[in-house]
């Protein structure tokens, strides 16, 4: 017993060191993560000018998921507005439109479907061609009949006037009663127009 009093003294010390040094271990602040710095930098982005456009709005009828009215890019054609309704219907007939003809601001897009009457060629309304289904003249605005092939803005305010002084177009013909519309322009837009159900 003398012997183990002998390393009493020496045994206490070690088991206290090795106590205190699993508890500084333990307690001990984990070390903090180093500091990231991020710098951004400005990159110039381009604003669009007030002449710039952003979007056109094109109406889209006829054999599709989602008729609607939808706005796209300003150099969209008549596919980007078909996926934007949502996919040809199951009966589209889409052999009988032109998917890659470009589109403008304002203007519709009628997707016939099978067995439907064929509808006025889709063009940009720059050229002067329709798109899509005939003009109802009795409820055309100006830049609607603006896209009929022959008719400007000043013809198509005629018609308006027209329109508003008289009543109603009773029949398509009655168009040539407008001035400046004769028998050669009629025959240019008679496929394009009607005078509603």
């Amino acid at each position: 017993m003398d012997r183990l009093q002998r390393f009493r003294v020496p045994i206490m010390i070690a088991l206290t060191a090795v106590v205190g040094i699993v508890i500084l271990a333990v307690l001990r602040p984990a070390p903090a993560a180093p500091a990231i710095t991020i710098t951004l930098r400005p990159t110039s982005t381009a604003v669009p000018t007030p002449t710039e456009k952003t979007a056109i709005r094109v109406y889209v009828s006829g054999a599709v998921m989602y008729p609607d009215v939808y706005s796209l890019p300003p150099d969209g054609i008549v596919k980007d507005a078909l996926i934007a309704a949502g996919g040809p219907a199951l009966d589209a007939d889409l052999d009988r439109i032109n998917l890659a003809a470009p589109l403008s601001d304002g203007i519709q897009v009628h997707f016939p479907r099978q067995g439907e009457p064929a509808p006025a060629p889709v063009a940009s309304a720059s050229s002067g061609a329709a798109v899509g289904a005939p003009i109802d003249i009795n409820t055309a605005t100006l830049e609607q009949l603006d896209t009929l092939p022959g008719i400007g803005p000043v013809i198509a305010q005629r018609i308006i006037d027209y329109r508003q002084a008289s009543g109603p177009f009773t029949s398509i013909d009655q168009i040539k009663d407008v001035r400046g519309i004769g028998d050669a322009l009629f025959d240019d837009i008679k496929d394009h127009i009607t005078v509603g159900p």
